[in-house]
């Protein structure tokens, strides 16, 4: 999924920075600072190393050729990272998510597998491209995004996600899910 997000940023041209992606407020450039700065905090947290805020800092993306160098070498990084891991149970500290608890490695990851999968939708959206993961990786990121909290800390400005949005009966598995996450399937 990492590895198809970046051949989807690097469609990125330079007059797309601007465009809007369905993140409130956020355009192409501002998603993959995020996107970028994301990385390298989970990168950082699989080294044991997550607690220090300057791996998470988000660099502003102001020209396309080097917010996609950056991205595709930080996709690098984390996929690295995770090759490393020596089990699912080693501790990440995410602080992106809370200062007083750590996750277990596989569950991490697995929010991580969630918001490339998401934030790969939001790119495709921003830049008017189609996108379909595959039924494996949908079938991995249901569960987990089924299990994140709703309510209403997701009407704060910070949330990552808007309030679940509810579907018809037999909604597809990725509508499930961006619908869970407060997307606009």
């Amino acid at each position: 999924m990492i590895r198809d997000s970046v051949a989807l940023v690097e469609r990125v041209a330079p007059g797309d920075l601007g465009r809007a992606t369905p993140c409130a407020g956020w355009t192409v450039a501002d998603l993959l600072a995020h996107m970028t700065a994301q990385h390298r905090g989970f990168a950082a947290a699989a080294r044991g190393d997550g607690a220090k805020l300057a791996h998470w800092s988000v660099v502003p993306v102001t020209a396309s050729a080097d917010g996609v160098a950056r991205y595709a070498e930080a996709a690098e990084h984390v996929l690295a990272a995770f090759a490393a891991l020596d089990g699912p149970d080693r501790p990440f500290l995410l602080p992106e998510f809370t200062v007083d608890r750590t996750f277990p490695a596989g569950r991490a990851v697995g929010f991580h597998l969630v918001d490339y999968v998401v934030h790969g939708w939001d790119v495709a959206r921003g830049l008017d491209l189609p996108y379909a993961p595959g039924p494996d990786v949908l079938d991995v990121a249901l569960p987990i995004a089924l299990s994140v909290p709703d309510g209403a800390t997701r009407l704060t400005p910070d949330s990552p996600f808007g309030p679940g949005i509810p579907l018809p009966p037999g909604a597809g598995t990725f509508d499930r899910i961006l619908a869970a996450l407060g997307r606009h399937p």
